[in-house]
């Protein structure tokens, strides 16, 4: 494949491996394609969508290019086993993106929500993440630098990381500690060549996001918020996250990348 490119200007990821989580569908699955594309080494995890995690791989030049797990992402220890799969398969880990998560669909008041929920929402959007930063965190100091850098890590966290969302603390919750990891981390692994970014997405056209942007009063009231009038199509989202993981980004630490439709400035 091809390098993606802009003005004749490639964001190469040639001689890269990158562990991209829930690739299998929207964001995730544009993301591994521009992987791909930009000659990257991709490996993603699937949890059940193992048709169109199979159907990627190959539209992606097969397994010496993509590889793809049936792996659960509930848990520290999930995280970990996925990176370590990751590892083994193409010998190294250059850059973790974390695009897994769940958002309950519906809204839920705090004094109803249950304790499965609220512990369902964390384990998934933020127990696993540690584990995954662990591992790979590990994995990446015992790399050599190239071209002074180690590893690249991207979080995906979400517009309501940083303007709260009513109804749905929990998912607000998660995807704030994304925000202040993505700072922290970049504090502590800067000086061993490791970036850590994170990109906020607004509304974005998904599987996940199919049922309220479909709804007519639901979906009016979604616009209203977006002052570009529309929801992200997945493309405008998986080309920051490759971005922050090319040369070209290689001044950038520690950055909450809003891609929003320029939502947050009328929250």
């Amino acid at each position: 494949m091809k390098n993606v490119t802009e003005n004749g200007i490639a964001l190469s990821l040639a001689g890269r491996t990158a562990l991209i989580t829930g690739g299998s569908r929207g964001i995730g699955a544009a993301t591994v394609r521009m992987f791909c594309q930009a000659g990257a080494n991709v490996f993603f995890n699937y949890r059940s969508a193992e048709a169109q995690a199979r159907q990627l791989m190959t539209e992606c030049g097969g397994e010496a290019i993509c590889r793809a797990a049936c792996q659960e992402l509930a848990s520290p220890s999930d995280g970990s086993a996925l990176v370590r799969a990751a590892v083994e398969a193409f010998g190294r880990l250059d850059c973790l993106v974390v695009n897994h998560g769940v958002w309950p669909p519906h809204d839920i008041p705090i004094d109803s929500m249950s304790d499965a929920q609220w512990r369902s929402t964390l384990g998934i959007n933020l127990d696993s993440t540690f584990g995954l930063l662990r591992a790979a965190v590990s994995q990446m100091k015992q790399q050599d630098l190239r071209d002074r850098v180690r590893g690249h890590i991207v979080l995906v966290a979400s517009t309501a990381a940083q303007r709260g969302e009513a109804f749905h603390t929990d998912y607000a919750a998660s995807k704030g500690a994304l925000v202040s990891m993505t700072k922290s981390l970049s504090s502590e692994l800067a000086t061993d060549g490791i970036y850590c970014n994170c990109v906020a997405p607004g509304w974005v056209d998904t599987e996940m996001s199919s049922a309220a942007l479909s709804h007519p009063e639901t979906s009016k009231k979604v616009l209203a918020t977006i002052p570009l009038g529309r929801p992200a199509r997945v493309e405008e989202i998986a080309g920051p996250i490759l971005f922050l993981c090319t040369p070209l980004a290689g001044f950038i630490s520690g950055e909450i990348f809003n891609v929003n439709g320029g939502a947050v400035l009328v929250g």
